[in-house]
């Protein structure tokens, strides 16, 4: 079994601890934290198991010299993404491969600015790792699902990748109100709808599905528009937020073709229902990825993922955990290298029908 290392455990490592555990071909071998309050503490409470006889570290040095042969990294890039790079690195020097949804940019790596990808590649180099970076959106939402579903197409005229979503399921209070915006005046300018971060974000994606598509792309368009609640809402989450204040936000990231936006990722967010009803909405109001071909003929695609307890956001990131820890034992026997969503297959849960989840 290959003894993998689990690096973080927020929402993302929660998921990757219980991934690790119930796969037939790997070892849960240690789990790393920041926090001094989990030092010490079991892997199996953390991630909401049963005692699995490990305990929370965070001496990444003692850790990464036992030689693991793969390192899950989950702890988060998002306003930290100097530091994410400087953790990746030092794993893959020590040989492991590494897989992690933390680092944007190198979502499609053959396009990743050089500052990030020769680091990287040096250090492949060196100490014979490997990296994967997916998720689910950016991720297998709008990568190897779109790409897959256009294969069942006649023509396809436009793809479109939608994220439709009630953030006060999100449990990440801070990103919410001051990365989305949600709750704030209007006049207040969300960092992650800033010109051209989504284009940073998800803009490997639209790149990815054209290459995949063989398409080239005139160049990459952002569009954005937010809306005010009507009035004042209470969440079970994170408390209330008043009128008149952003309640919706919805973008797209438009990959341009022959002057028309064929391939297009698409957000619509909410932290209530009641606002922006006239955008599209999941099935149960609560959250979903969905994917579009239009074309002959028209196709259309819902999923919708629950977890810890039916919550949609933790569904979500449970898929993208899904997808990076199902690739550990095919990037294992790959060469070292550095790959994307194109080139790691997404297989079936070979050896997991019917085995008691943990």
């Amino acid at each position: 079994m290959l003894s993998t290392i689990v690096w973080g455990t927020g929402n993302v490592g929660r998921a990757a601890i219980r991934a690790v555990e119930a796969h037939p071909a790997l070892r849960l071998a240690a789990v790393l934290v920041h926090d001094p309050g989990k030092v010490g503490r079991d892997a199996g409470a953390l991630a909401g198991l049963g005692d699995l006889g490990i305990a929370a570290t965070d001496d990444v040095d003692a850790v990464l010299a036992t030689g693991p042969r793969a390192v899950v990294y989950a702890a988060s890039g998002d306003i930290r993404p100097d530091e994410a790079l400087a953790d990746i690195i030092k794993a893959i020097r020590a040989g492991a491969v590494v897989v992690t949804p933390s680092l944007y940019a190198l979502y499609d790596q053959r396009n990743a600015p050089p500052e990030l990808r020769e680091p990287v590649l040096a250090a492949i180099s060196d100490g014979g790792g490997s990296l994967f970076v997916s998720g689910v959106d950016p991720g297998w939402g709008n990568d190897v699902l779109p790409l897959l579903i256009s294969g069942l197409g006649g023509t396809v005229d436009v793809v479109r990748c939608q994220e439709i979503f009630d953030y006060s399921t999100y449990d990440q209070p801070d990103s919410v109100r001051y990365l989305v915006g949600m709750g704030q005046p209007m006049d207040y300018e969300p960092p992650m709808i800033a010109p051209t971060i989504p284009t940073m974000v998800w803009g490997g994606q639209v790149r990815l599905m054209a290459r995949a598509l063989g398409v080239e792309l005139d160049e990459i368009r952002e569009t954005v528009d937010r809306r005010p609640l009507d009035s004042t809402v209470g969440t079970e989450t994170m408390g209330e937020f008043e009128a008149g204040t952003q309640g919706a936000v919805r973008f797209e990231v438009q990959g341009i073709v022959e002057g028309e936006p064929r391939i297009v990722i698409e957000h619509v967010t909410r932290i209530h229902p009641s606002c922006a009803p006239d955008w599209p909405t999941p099935p149960d109001g609560q959250g979903a990825h969905r994917v579009i071909i239009e074309g002959r003929p028209r196709i259309e695609v819902t999923v919708e993922a629950t977890d810890e307890g039916g919550n949609r956001a933790a569904g979500g990131n449970a898929t993208a955990v899904g997808r990076l820890v199902n690739a550990i034992d095919w990037l294992v026997d790959a060469e070292p290298g550095l790959y994307d969503a194109l080139d790691v297959p997404l297989r079936p849960a070979i050896g997991k029908l019917g085995r008691k989840h943990p």
